[in-house]
Order: structure tokens, then sequence, then C-alpha cells
């Protein structure tokens, strides 16, 4: 064990280390809020002026992280934000948290894992633990991070550590979070495996180690492709069945009582948020690269986003059956966030059902507890308030997101016609 290896764990053991989080996001801000809350002196690092600043007046502008809990952090001096990464150059550990989306042509997108890594170069010294948490291809921390790092004349396991810990947040749930969920981290060698694993011990349960960088990134990639693909199936289930007339609920659910070799995966509108539209793709992108073709993921991707298209025709259908035309008809789209209760927009398959609609004449508007407003996606759809007067006044209400503030019995009984891609009534069209 190298001194600074020694120095740095023994840091991380009495909390005395100095911790920054890059991305104050999704990811970012609860993971910044835990390591403060365990006593870390930790620095939240965000571009974004307007993040900074909410996050130093102690107000959560994330869903995960208790209003409660960011402002005890920040009144005791605990967690501060700032957009100055200078401060760097005390810390004795960092996390990237930035996005990762993909371009248009469906590549990786690193220029945000890259600007943040530039960044942390500029200040790396001897003693510092770098950990990249963005989802990306295998392979990422080995050819991007690492060489930016030896390159100001550093070696990796030595006096500096390098490890890759990927992300498991999912936004609005309470049975698993930061505490509760276990925490995959590869390091790029056993010394940065042990100090990663160490410094992660103090704000999960169980930490879980893999024997590289890469297979922790592969790990990831595979959690989600598992996810998107049986999606995808869930979704593909649902276009048989309404060919054969049956109802797809009904079978997946009687299914879904054998108690061993079926995982109940369900229909929907279609994929959303930042990890299952796009994390596949990470990986059949760098499968194409080594000339191979990932077809499952393909296929998957397939399904999902022609679901949107699915759910567009099913509202044509029941205006048709009510001897209207989508072109004119008033439209009332009840949540757009891509799952309930939660904010998040990120990649929800809503959007693309109000794109469709609105091109194919209708007049959309939409109601969602948790989205005022659509305008910064590039959408001029109205928000409206939800009584029983407005749903009697439009043609067809469609549900994407079931929020649980929702009184379905009224909306039920107040709707000329419903198009449920949620299921909330176990009753179909």
């Amino acid at each position: 064990m190298t001194t600074e290896q020694e120095i740095l764990l023994s840091k991380i053991n009495s909390r005395q280390a100095k911790v920054a989080v890059i991305g104050l996001g999704y990811v970012g801000l609860p993971l910044a809020v835990e390591f403060a809350r365990v006593g870390f002196h930790t620095f939240g690092i965000d571009v974004d002026h307007r993040k900074v600043a909410t996050l130093n007046a102690g107000r959560s502008y994330v869903i995960d992280v208790p209003q409660s809990d960011l402002a005890e952090v920040v009144i005791s001096g605990k967690l501060t934000g700032t957009s100055d990464f200078g401060v760097l150059r005390g810390c004795d550990a960092v996390s990237i948290c930035v996005p990762t989306p993909l371009s248009k042509t469906h590549d990786p997108d690193l220029s945000y894992v890259i600007s943040a890594i530039d960044e942390v170069a500029k200040h790396v010294h001897p003693g510092m633990l770098i950990i990249l948490e963005s989802t990306t291809y295998p392979g990422t921390t080995d050819e991007i991070i690492i060489p930016k790092v030896v390159g100001n004349g550093h070696e990796v396991g030595q006096d500096v550590f390098v490890a890759f810990s990927p992300e498991r947040t999912d936004p609005g749930r309470k049975d698993f979070t930061l505490k509760t969920t276990p925490k995959i981290v590869g390091g790029a060698t056993p010394a940065c495996l042990e100090v990663a694993s160490a410094l992660y011990s103090h704000v999960t349960g169980r930490t879980v180690p893999v024997s590289s960088v890469a297979a922790a990134e592969m790990a990831k990639l595979l959690e989600n492709t598992f996810r998107a693909v049986n999606i995808a199936l869930a979704n593909e289930i649902l276009l048989m069945c309404d060919k054969l007339g049956l109802d797809a609920w009904e079978i997946i659910e009687a299914a879904a009582t054998k108690p061993y070799g079926f995982m109940k995966f369900t229909p929907g509108p279609g994929v959303g948020g930042h990890c299952i539209p796009l994390d596949p793709q990470y990986l059949s992108w760098k499968l194409r690269t080594l000339d191979y073709n990932a077809r499952f993921i393909q296929l998957a991707e397939e399904i999902n986003r022609h679901m949107p298209a699915y759910w567009v025709n099913k509202v044509v259908d029941v205006l048709n059956a009510a001897k209207k035309s989508v072109n004119g008809s008033q439209v009332l789209v009840l949540g757009v966030t891509y799952k309930p209760d939660i904010d998040d927009l990120r990649e929800s398959p809503a959007l693309d059902i109000i794109k469709l609609l609105s091109k194919l004449g209708a007049r959309v508007s939409y109601h969602d507890p948790f989205v005022n407003s659509l305008k910064p996606e590039g959408l001029e759809t109205p928000c409206v308030e939800l009584t029983e007067g407005y749903i009697r006044s439009v043609d067809c209400v469609m549900v994407i997101a079931d929020h649980s503030i929702y009184d379905w019995d009224w909306i039920r009984a107040s709707a000329r016609a419903i198009v449920d891609c949620r299921n909330v009534f176990k009753k179909r069209f």
C-alpha cells in the first residue's frame, strides 16, 4: 500500500475526506446530500448557476431529495454548491455524475464527461480518488478518464485512484434508495477498488466489487438493456393480443401467477427516463465498433419507439367510432412525465404522442400536477385545470402517467372516451 493510498483511506474512514460531486441533477444532488449527511465536507459542482444558487439557498429541486435534508446539510456547512472547479484542488475524492445523452445519429455523446474530466485533470493531485458514475459504454474509463489523469504525470493505483461506479437512481422510488441499493464498484487497479469501495461504504449498505472498470460499465448496461428488451416484449405481446382480440393485461397477470421462471413487465406508451431508452444504444454502438450487430437491442428499440404511434392510432379509432375526425378534435392528455408521481420529462413518450396528435390536427391540452409548462420541450401545449366540466368538454382523454393524485372514478365517469396507455382501469377501449 502506497503512502497516498494509506492517507486517503484514513481520511475516508474517519470521514475527514473532502468530496466533490460534479453534476447536480437527479443523480448528483442525492449523492452529494448523502455524502454531506454522513459527515463528509462536500462540494456540489455544476455549470448551471441556477442549480448552484438553489442548492445554496437550501431549496431542493430534485424529487428524491427532501427539502429538510438539503437545508440541514447546507446550513451546517457540510454541503456547498459552486461553479468553480478550483475547489477540486482541496478535494480528496470527486464523483462525476453528468449526463450521457445520445447524439442525433444515436451515437454516444460524451461531451459532458469529457468536459468534466478536463476540469478534474487541471486540479488532480496525489491522493485523489476520481470516480465516474455516468452511464457509458465499456471502455470509457480506460480510454478517456485514465489518459487524462496520467497525462499529468500521475500513476493510477499509486498516487491517484480511478474507479467506475454506475448510478442506480430510480426517481420517485421509496423502497430502494441510494442507501438501500447495492453499489457496484469497479477499480482501475485493486488499490483503486479498495479506496472507492471504502468511500461508498459510508453511503450505501452494500458495495458489490467487480473485476474491472469495464465490468462495472457493462453491468450497468446489462441492467437497463434487460429492462428495455423485456418492456419491448411486453409491448409486442400487446400488439399481438390486439390482433388476436385478447386482453394483454389479463394474459400478463395470469402468467405472473407462476412463482418461478417469469418476471412481470407491462406494456405502455413507450419507454422514458434517461436510462432505458438510451443505455442499450451505448452498448449497441460499442459493439458496432467491434463489427457485431446487437440485434436484440435494435429490435427492442424499434418496438418501443413504435408505441407512441400505436397509441395515437387508438385515439383515431375511438374518435372514428364516435363519428369524429382526429383533425379538430379536443384531446386531453393526463400525465406527461415518463412515470407516475415524479416531475421527470426526460425521453417521455408523452411528448412524442402530443407531437403526433398535433400533427394530425388534434387540439391537444394536458394536465400534470408535476409539470406546469411544456414550452422548454418546444411544445406549445396548454396546461389546463382538471375539472369534471373540462373533461366532459373534450372528445377524448388519453392516460399516459397514472399519477396517484388523480381521482379515477370521476375521470372515468365524466370522460366521453378514454384511451388508457397504462391500463389504469383494467379495461380496454
